[in-house]
């Protein structure tokens, strides 16, 4: 028996749920891939733990460590399948989601679709106060709410947003209006922004308060099922959930704010990632995630992903900022795009091809998985090409039919189209990869990196088998699949910190820094520190604190590293002097003599990050030939060919295999293209190069 902490890890996607079992710091004992079971999720949970159960012979009253990962947050919001939500503002202040940005995302476009922000203007709401900037009380909150309770009532709303004018500054009237509702109204769900999103900047705040409100219900009863169907299978510790930021939480402190749920399988990715790129050595990394229903991509330097403090959901138009939801929390920034296995492709009114964003999900799935679904899809297509071998998939728990995948692919496409099945899928697959690697291409320009000198890291049940196709049209030359890569985000999860962020909004110039400063900040640490104590399990500490500067007047912000110390005038030398340098990065040079401002702090508390262990060296190359090969369609240049079969549990390190090849593991196919060598490092990381 393998000793070691035993701890699990569940990832619930859009059409798979993945689940890992690892003993000790890093030797994973079992891991499986199960449908996605929409009308519970819980359900698809826990076959893959009992699967994982089995194979490894322990029990779940043995588990010391459980994190979980959903996409039903997301999915939730995308799909409008949240609360009833009404908005409650400071008087006067009623159409801050109406007025938004004041700006159109597409300024040329007649029949521009805004964005839907979840509630209409019959249910803003609002209340006589007002507070200044400073958190000063000018108006006091009107208590009598008898109007207020008589609207909500009207409206038969489930839950309420509330968001008053600097709130950040000063909670009380939000705090105090909350305690109105609930004595009222106990039935309603109440979030405030002072706690989901406490900075400056009134629209981004509110969508925030809206958006965590309106999954707050489903997000609260599923957590409490999910805990529940687990406790009665006879798990005893905490249940931990990933958050977007890239670290965990309790499930007490996901139900009180979901909206940091949002993205939180694909953090799971980046994490992992970012701990291959410090085993290999790698500065400069490009993350790539393909499922089953999107595919989501993230730049990594120097062992950390690329981080951002706003995101949009659910966008009008693809690709175009503006167009979505935009939420303010930290998350790890990725681009995610509807274009994965499950991915629908069709021929459209104008006789073109297209692919995405629908997918057939798990339910009914693609035509191939013979449980009812009729649209051919990228999974389709990947079969129909022979890139899919029916006799491996899905650990022989789900039973492909190539043929009705060709039936659909020529019906629906290669018959409009003029071609052959074959053809209809090869075009399918050329035009997902492309659209995965200029969605790729356009991140890296929007964040200022190239991705010509970067190290693709793919995983995911899809990612392996696209990820040379991928890499060719983004331009990369080199890629590593790593071990188990199907089920990459819940391996992720085990090698995420217990953490939590606070940012805060208070307004204050460089060279004025006093001991208000040095109070907000050491407020911050401990309700910081309270969270990550809930679930650190003893474990030490950390604090990293940091701030948001600009020159005076400027719009937008650059995060500097503060002291762990109280802040003091001897430290103001040393952090003019790094925001100047990391603002010179970024725009090529400083302003001299410019006053410096600071508009949000932020706490980041954390327990320590899991130790990466030395790469062993790798033996020399040697060529690796099989007997066994497969027909499938080139990649490169469209031709049938015969590939090599290789099952990636007989390579070891130093072995070589020459595309084309597919290289075989339970949960998901490696394809090595034509133009591509594979080699095995000293890590077991399968490292792709493409040939010149």
């Amino acid at each position: 028996m393998t000793n070691g902490a035993l701890r699990l890890a569940i990832d619930i996607g859009g059409t798979f749920t993945d689940t890992v079992l690892l003993a000790g710091e890093d030797h994973i004992l079992a891991s499986t891939k199960t449908l996605t079971t929409h009308d519970n999720p819980a359900d698809g949970a826990l076959l893959g733990a009992a699967r994982v159960m089995e194979e490894s012979g322990r029990a779940l009253s043995e588990v010391t460590g459980f994190i979980h990962g959903t996409t039903l947050a997301t999915n939730a919001l995308i799909e409008r399948r949240g609360a009833k939500v009404a908005t409650i503002t400071t008087e006067g202040f009623r159409d801050i989601l109406e007025i938004a940005y004041e700006r159109r995302y597409s300024q040329y476009d007649i029949d521009l679709e805004k964005p839907d922000l979840l509630v209409p203007r019959d249910r803003a709401l609002t209340v006589r106060e007002r507070l200044s900037a400073e958190g000063e009380v000018l108006i006091p909150l009107e208590e009598d709410i008898a109007d207020l309770l008589t609207a909500l009532d009207t409206a038969d709303v489930d839950a309420v947003a509330i968001c008053l004018l600097h709130a950040y500054a000063n909670d009380t009237h939000e705090r105090r209006l909350r305690e109105l509702l609930q004595d009222a109204r106990p039935h309603l769900a109440v979030s405030i922004s002072s706690e989901v999103s406490p900075e400056a900047r009134e629209f981004d705040r509110l969508c925030t308060t809206v958006a965590n409100v309106y999954i707050q219900p489903l997000m609260g009863q599923y957590l409490e099922r999910f805990q529940a169907a687990f406790t009665a299978q006879g798990v005893q510790c905490p249940i931990l959930m990933m958050t977007a930021g890239g670290g965990m939480c309790t499930i007490e402190t996901a139900a009180r704010l979901p909206i940091r749920l949002v993205e939180s399988g694909p953090a799971g990715g980046a994490i992992l990632a970012a701990r291959i790129a410090a085993q290999a050595g790698l500065d400069e990394v490009l993350s790539f995630d393909m499922g089953g229903t999107t595919a989501k991509l993230c730049l990594i330097d120097n062992a950390r992903p690329q981080t951002a403090r706003q995101f949009e959901i659910a966008r009008a138009a693809r690709f175009i900022k503006g167009s979505g939801m935009p939420v303010r929390i930290p998350v790890i920034e990725m681009i995610e795009i509807g274009a994965g296995g499950g991915s629908i492709a069709g021929v459209d009114r104008l006789g073109r091809l297209t692919v995405g964003p629908r997918s057939a999900g798990s339910e009914p799935g693609p035509v191939a998985f013979g449980r009812g679904g009729d649209d051919p899809t990228v999974s389709d297509s990947d079969i129909a090409l022979g890139y899919i071998r029916p006799e491996t998939f899905a650990e022989g728990h789900l039973q492909l039919d190539p043929e009705a995948a060709r039936k659909v692919l020529l019906r629906d496409i290669g018959e409009p189209m003029g071609t052959d099945a074959t053809g209809a899928a090869d075009g399918v697959s050329r035009i997902v990869d492309e659209s995965m690697a200029s969605a790729g291409r356009m991140h890296a320009v929007e964040s200022g990196k190239d991705l010509g000198e970067r190290t693709m890291i793919a995983f995911g049940g899809n990612g392996p088998l696209h990820a040379t196709r991928v890499a060719r049209a983004a331009g990369v030359s080199k890629v590593l699949i790593p071990p188990n890569p199907g089920v990459g985000s819940a391996v992720g999860f085990l090698f995420a910190p217990v953490s939590f962020e606070i940012v805060r909004s208070r307004y204050t110039l460089l060279d004025n820094i006093g001991e208000g400063v040095n109070a907000l900040l050491n407020e911050m640490g401990g309700e910081a520190r309270s969270v990550v104590e809930l679930g650190a399990g003893g474990q030490e500490i950390t604090l990293r604190r940091t701030a948001f500067m600009r020159y005076a007047g400027q719009g937008h912000e650059i995060e500097i590293d503060l002291p762990s110390h109280d802040i003091t005038a001897d430290d103001l030398t040393a952090l003019t002097k790094a925001f100047e340098v990391e603002y010179g990065r970024q725009f090529s040079r400083p302003v001299p003599g410019m006053v410096i401002e600071i508009l949000n702090w932020a706490v980041y508390a954390s327990t320590p990050a899991r130790p990466v262990a030395d790469a062993p060296a790798a033996p020399p190359d040697r060529a690796l030939t099989r007997e066994t090969t497969a027909e499938l369609t080139c990649d490169v240049d469209g031709a049938a060919k015969q590939a090599h079969v290789v099952a990636r549990a007989d390579l070891t390190p130093g072995d070589v295999v020459q595309g084309p090849a597919l290289i075989l593991e339970p949960q998901t196919t490696t394809l090595v293209s034509a133009d591509f060598t594979a080699r095995v490092d000293g890590l077991g990381n399968l490292m792709l190069t493409r040939q010149a």
